[in-house]
C-alpha cells in the first residue's frame, strides 16, 4: 500500500478538485449553522420555525447529511437565522 498526501481531507474524499472546494464551502457553511441552532440551545422544532423549514430538514441538518444542502441553501437558511456570510476565496500558488 503506497500513502498519498491530500491539500485537504475534502480531495481525500473527493477526486475532482472543484467537487472537493464545494463539499469544504458546504461543510463550513453547515457548521456554522449547526453551531448557531446548538448555542441558542433551539429545538428542532423551534429551529424549524426560525429557518422556515421542516423539523425533518433540521433533522438532516444537524445530523450533518451534507449531500442534501446545496451551497445556495445554507447560504438561505443562514441568512434566515439572521447571520451574514462573507465569502474568501483564495488562490493556491503554481508550483
Amino acid at each position: 500500500m503506497t500513502k498519498r498526501r491530500f491539500d485537504s481531507v475534502w480531495a481525500a474524499i473527493e477526486g475532482d478538485p472543484r467537487e472537493a472546494a464545494n463539499l469544504r464551502a458546504r461543510a463550513d457553511l453547515m457548521i456554522a449553522l449547526q453551531e448557531h441552532v446548538r448555542r441558542r440551545s433551539m429545538t428542532q422544532a423551534e429551529a424549524a420555525h426560525l429557518l422556515h423549514i421542516t423539523q425533518p430538514r433540521v433533522s438532516d441538518l444537524m445530523r450533518g447529511k451534507i449531500e442534501l444542502f446545496s451551497i445556495d441553501t445554507l447560504v438561505e437558511l443562514l441568512g434566515r437565522a439572521g447571520a451574514s456570510v462573507k465569502l474568501s476565496v483564495q488562490f493556491k500558488r503554481a508550483a
